[in-house]
């Protein structure tokens, strides 16, 4: 049976900090990571999504975790394909941007599809600098690949695969799916498959399933030494409003509990599972995770 860590998807999100659940004394950054440090053995790292790291982040979340703490650290917005903003780039990066582009200084996003290679080369050139300190220290529990929900199962989004897993080659990789073609029924073995070939983790999602772009509930475990399940919270707004809006969700005890089996059944292929709550709404997230734990560990629920 290997090792199910929960944790959740961010430990700076405004509204956990404003929600009362770091206590005086600890709400600076350093006490922050911390304090979560002391209570989960997992986070993951969502600010790497939004600007481009640099290796002093890592560097100093090493000092301040405890031996074995993990981070998930979810890559880079331009390296997934989304819009991503000019000021999340390093300044010296910007002019060569715009200049292939063909963009002026007043645009607002741009994407992969308009970078250069060489400017290409260069993010993930500075990506991979900075998780060498997490890597080097042994606590860089998975790269977080999610793919934007216009990412579809055909040859291109294939193809872009293989590439990304090349580019990322020795990192444990994560790899989630945001349109559901990916897990259809008559596609999910040849995802399985790819997954598997690839030797990348399945990230399993929980989320709200009346939406069209409801990604179904399936679990697979695609790598031995990983397997991921990420708890969006069950509200139907997702994709529409303030991000309140879309993960505003508590977790019932009932909700949870139908998870713990499967998630132990994952624990039998895997020798980790990081169970992640991203219903960052406040301090919901950190609440299911405690619920969480206690479920698993067979004590009685918190509520």
């Amino acid at each position: 049976m290997g090792d199910i860590l929960v944790g959740t998807c961010s430990w700076t999100d405004k509204a956990l900090v404003s929600s009362g659940w770091y206590p005086s004394g600890r709400r600076d950054a350093e006490g922050r990571l911390r304090h979560y440090a002391e209570r989960f053995p997992v986070v993951e790292v969502d600010s790497t999504y939004y600007g481009l790291p640099r290796p002093r982040n890592s560097e100093l979340w090493v000092e301040r975790t405890p031996p074995g703490f993990l981070f998930d650290v979810k890559a880079f917005s331009l390296l997934t394909g989304h819009p991503t903003r000019p000021e999340a780039v390093p300044a010296d990066l910007r002019p060569a941007l715009l200049r292939g582009a063909g963009l002026r200084g007043g645009t607002r996003t741009w994407s992969r599809r308009v970078a250069d290679g060489a400017l290409l080369d260069e993010v993930w050139a500075r990506f991979a600098e900075a998780l060498l300190p997490l890597r080097s220290a042994g606590r860089l529990g998975s790269v977080l690949f999610q793919f934007p929900p216009w990412f579809r199962a055909e040859t291109a989004g294939e193809a872009f695969l293989r590439q990304s897993r090349e580019r990322a080659r020795g990192w444990p990789v994560a790899v989630e799916f945001r349109h559901p073609s990916w897990w259809q029924d008559d596609r999910r073995e040849r995802t399985c498959a790819l997954l598997r070939e690839l030797g990348v983790a399945a990230v399993a999602v929980d989320m709200a399933q009346t939406l069209s772009v409801s990604i179904p509930p399936v679990a697979p475990v695609t790598a031995e030494e990983l397997a991921v399940v990420r708890f969006h919270g069950r509200n139907a707004a997702w994709g529409t409003g303030s991000k309140e809006d879309r993960f505003r969700h508590a977790y019932t005890a009932g909700e949870l509990a139908a998870w713990v089996p499967r998630l132990r059944g994952m624990a039998e292929r895997a020798r980790q599972v990081h169970v992640l709550f991203n219903n960052c709404c406040g301090d919901a997230a950190v609440r299911a995770a405690e619920c969480m734990e206690h479920m698993l560990a067979g004590r009685v629920a918190a509520r």
